[in-house]
């Protein structure tokens, strides 16, 4: 269980091949506090720590992940949103994220405002996710609040902190990011569908 308050960035080392399966090795400021089978998000997938050597870790990623979230594009040299499974008994910063992605989305538009920004994001809505004006959303593992939500379509609004110390800065027209919808919304739109 996860936050989707980023803990901090990590940049990708190594990608290796295995089958169909892909070892990702990340380097970053966490790795001596980390564990092997520890659960860390990445992007916002929940991944488990298999391997640790000085300051970078490794996490593999079956093909199920592949098809489902961006990691599969990842390259040597990428930066990554991580966060450690939250602490019982913290506080909730974010809102409760699972750290299993629901689906993709495409950025269509990135506008500065003031200091701070704007992005829109286009998902494709055959598999009956929603989003609602203000409620949660999860991109890349961030926890947002929607704005300007539409059937297929969402924007959300970047203050500085977030812009400096995520993936936001790195993103243009056409990044592919992750998507985790509410989880109470994912429930509430099953029931209905069961109803129906």
């Amino acid at each position: 269980m996860f936050t989707g308050i980023i803990e901090t960035l990590g940049k990708v080392v190594a990608l290796e091949k295995e089958g169909e399966n892909l070892h990702i090795s990340v380097q970053s400021a966490i790795t001596p506090e980390l564990k092997i089978d520890q659960s860390v998000a990445h992007n916002g997938v929940c991944l488990t720590v298999v391997a640790i050597k000085d300051q970078v870790y490794t996490v593999t990623a079956i093909q199920e992940t592949l098809d489902k979230t961006s990691l599969g594009t990842l390259k040597t040299g990428d930066v990554v949103n991580l966060e450690r499974a939250m602490v019982l008994g913290a506080r909730l910063d974010g809102h409760i994220v699972q750290g299993h992605v629901d689906q993709t989305a495409t950025c269509t538009r990135i506008s500065e405002k003031d200091g701070s920004w704007f992005f829109g994001f286009e998902y494709d809505d055959s598999l009956h996710n929603v989003t609602i004006e203000k409620g949660s959303i999860t991109i890349d593992g961030t926890s947002l609040t929607v704005v300007d939500s539409k059937p297929n379509a969402f924007s959300v609004a970047i203050i500085p902190y977030t812009y400096e110390n995520t993936r936001f800065n790195s993103y243009t027209l056409g990044s592919k990011v992750n998507l985790e919808f509410d989880v109470i919304g994912k429930y509430v739109a099953r029931l209905l569908e069961k109803r129906l």
